[in-house]
């Protein structure tokens, strides 16, 4: 299982200088790279590596340095034809696909830029890194890190970091081979509800609210509104010191629920069912004033969240259906439209079960997880002779 560790690189004055630079040049290069590609057709990286790599190596680029640059672009082509090919950026002739298509991928100058073990060495004793710049190999660099990060590295790094500046401060996301532990066989399944109004509830009886993540939201919109309305040095230089304050706040909630889940899954013995909400912001068609609601749903996060835990701790985790799971009574199995009265009230109208609408869907979706488990598993029925 593949999980990530962030470090904090601590240059100095010129360290910093070399490694900007450095950042700035590979990604005007993989700009030019992408240029190339877009007028060939996005070639194979074989060849467009004969078209590119000797002008790279003119540039000033490492011989690793230019293949990542190739390898990069060309996966950044891969990815924009895999999104188009799922819908995510329109149906054909919508202006956003149009113009998705209609020039090369530009590269950010702070982008992201993979170094491999030969331009990239780590001292973990000595919290420092070695690693390949345009103006040399800068050694010494310290690092930072907090304890658990630093032994995932020191256990499981393996395969390629890459650098980023933001906001200033350059890190490392080094990639760690973690080994799975081996899944046991659940005796039941944990139901996980998603939401808005309720960020997700389980059939356990566990209920994240999100009325403080959602007041969190509204605060942040509203400061930006302001600032951005303001337009003053000061009000601008705030805005800037605020980015990514929401995201980094969501994905601090997300990442306590998903343990708790996880937790209360392994301490029982059971199994997590999910629901799989894949397109949903597509389906779903809401008036305006909600639309940010909708579009702010991290639901895909903590699921990612749930998932990685789940790998690590050797809980089994399915995917199931969502539909009809929020109509569907928990009690007798009648589905009806009528049965939710309200956002948050289930008022059965066949057996008169009332409940919590997020409780007896979260019930539907673990009775539904054990069935696809089932269904998924090897028979054990013996053999006939």
């Amino acid at each position: 299982m593949k999980v990530v560790a962030q470090v904090k690189l601590m240059p100095e004055a010129d360290q910093a200088a070399a490694l900007r630079a450095t950042l700035r040049a590979v990604n005007e290069a993989a700009c030019w790279v992408s240029g190339v590609a877009f007028e060939r057709g996005v070639p194979r990286e074989y060849e467009l590596r004969k078209h590119t790599y000797a002008e790279l190596k003119a540039r000033g680029l490492g011989a690793q340095a230019a293949q990542h640059v190739i390898k990069k672009t060309c996966d950044a082509y891969t990815t924009l034809k895999a999104n188009i090919r799922a819908g995510n950026l329109g149906r054909p002739g919508s202006k956003r696909r149009a113009r998705a298509e209609s020039k090369p991928i530009a590269f950010r100058p702070e982008a992201a830029q993979p170094y491999d073990d030969r331009c990239l060495s780590w001292q973990y004793d000595a919290r420092t890194v070695s690693i390949w710049t345009t103006a040399g190999r800068l050694k010494n660099v310290r690092f930072a890190c907090c304890p658990d990060a630093l032994k995932l590295l020191r256990e499981h790094r393996k395969g390629e970091s890459d650098l980023i500046e933001r906001d200033g401060v350059f890190y490392l996301i080094a990639v760690c081979d973690v080994p799975e532990a081996e899944q046991y066989e659940p005796s039941g399944f944990i139901g996980v509800d998603l939401g808005i109004n309720n960020i997700a509830t389980t059939s356990t009886g566990y209920r994240a609210a999100g009325r403080g993540l959602n007041r969190h939201r509204k605060r942040q919109l509203d400061l930006r509104k302001k600032l951005q309305a303001k337009g003053t040095k000061s009000a601008k230089r705030l805005l800037k010191k605020r980015s990514r304050k929401e995201a980094r706040h969501t994905a601090n909630v997300n990442h306590v629920i998903s343990k708790t889940i996880v937790t209360t899954a392994e301490r029982t013995g059971s199994g997590i069912a999910l629901e799989d909400l894949t397109g949903i912001r597509s389906r779903v068609r809401l008036r305006k004033d909600q639309r940010t609601s909708l579009h702010s749903w991290s639901f895909h996060q903590l699921a990612a969240f749930v998932e990685y835990k789940a790998k690590r701790a050797g809980v089994p985790l399915v995917y199931v259906d969502p539909a009809y799971t929020s109509r569907q009574c928990s009690q007798c199995g009648h589905i009806d439209r009528r049965n939710r009265p309200s956002q948050a009230t289930f008022a059965c109208r066949s057996c008169g079960a009332l409940m919590h609408a997020d409780d007896n869907a979260s019930h539907n979706i673990g009775r539904k997880g054990e069935t696809v488990w089932t269904a998924g598993r090897e028979s054990r029925v013996p053999a006939t002779p």
